[in-house]
């Protein structure tokens, strides 16, 4: 990918008018000749520029106070429903110790799982409650971007309209060069890559 064809495309959005916040770039990659029910694509890309503010919360045995806990006796509280929904809604991602695992995958794993916020070996389990692997965990989420095919298009957020334009290119490289290793026909499963802002319309970018 040239670098100069991907500073030209986030040019052209910068052109649009502005917001009061930091809109998302996003990086939206169309597939062809590859079968999404059969050729399964699931990456954790470790960015190189942090991406977002991480909002965790964890599922230890004692409270944390580096980060926001449930803790195992508190298990029980969230059988209600709608108690369990809002605390979903209110964190990006769970984290948590292998020990604990069997218990929040039957108390909250059916929740979890679908919105992506499971912890998993991947991402989110930790293998002790101290400060240095809370730290950790949390420096990872704020630069880690999830890329699973659902689609024959892959889009998700890559960066932030208010970070350096080399910061963005870097990451975008760092994706496209890291999906493209992994599809099994390369470059010829790749029919278009295109960037936009989370409120502009799409751009195309030459690779």
């Amino acid at each position: 990918m040239d670098r100069k064809h991907v500073l030209e495309a986030i040019k052209q959005l910068r052109t649009n008018e502005k917001r009061k916040f930091s809109q998302s770039v996003d990086l939206i990659i169309n597939l062809r000749s590859f079968d999404v029910k059969r050729e399964n694509l699931n990456l954790f890309l470790n960015m190189p520029h942090k991406i977002r503010e991480a909002k965790l919360a964890a599922f230890f045995e004692k409270k944390s106070n580096f980060i926001d806990t449930i803790t195992k006796t508190e298990f029980d509280a969230y059988k209600d429903k709608k108690r369990i929904k809002a605390l979903i809604k209110g964190y990006d991602f769970f984290i948590s110790v292998p020990k604990l695992m069997p218990l929040v995958a039957s108390n909250f794993g059916r929740f979890l799982g679908p919105v992506g916020k499971m912890p998993s070996p991947q991402l989110g389990i930790i293998k002790e409650e101290s400060e240095g692997d809370i730290k950790e965990v949390i420096k990872k989420f704020e630069k880690i971007v999830r890329v699973k095919s659902k689609e024959p298009s892959l889009k998700f957020s890559i960066a932030r309209e208010d970070m350096k334009d080399e910061e963005i290119i870097d990451n975008i490289e760092f994706a496209f060069n890291h999906i493209l290793n992994a599809l099994p026909k390369k470059k010829e499963n790749i029919k278009s890559v295109m960037v936009k802002f989370t409120m502009t319309k799409p751009v195309k970018i030459q690779y």
